[in-house]
């Protein structure tokens, strides 16, 4: 989807202005509408970013810009931050509750079924990544 032809207007007026004839004297002789159509094309997927367009309005370089380098400008934008949500509350409660439970859960099971995980690699390590290998080979040399 290419940009709106409106929004490629006010980045001709802008550029116009800032730059004079070095901008407008590039497209002497050429269909207006060629060339902007093809503006609104290269900067299609700002649609959504419009303050990419305008971060590279308000840091354009010294000299006149083309299409390419207007577009290479507004992908240099800094992204917006985007919402967070709010991070959880810690509860003491909660966490005491859940840590025991995993000391009586480990406290149950015998040692060397912690480690069947470790045992079922390094019995058939193909297809496993060299890391993986290598945790298990660790847990299995901490037993």
């Amino acid at each position: 989807m290419s940009l709106q032809l409106k929004a490629v207007d006010r980045i001709f007026d802008r550029l116009s202005a800032t730059y004079g004839r070095d901008f407008t004297g590039r497209w002497e002789g050429l269909d207006q509408n060629t060339i902007k159509s093809s503006w609104a094309h290269e900067l299609s997927g700002f649609e959504n970013a419009l303050t990419s367009i305008g971060w590279a309005l308000e840091n354009l370089p010294e000299r006149a810009p083309n299409v390419i380098e207007f577009r290479a400008l507004c992908r240099r934008a800094p992204e917006q931050e985007k919402p967070r949500l709010e991070a959880p509350k810690f509860d003491k409660a909660i966490a005491a509750m859940v840590t025991d439970g995993l000391r009586k859960t480990l406290a149950d099971q015998p040692i060397a079924g912690r480690l069947d995980w470790a045992k079922k690699i390094l019995d058939n390590p193909a297809g496993r990544t060299p890391t993986v290998v290598q945790m298990a080979k660790n847990a299995m040399g901490a037993a």
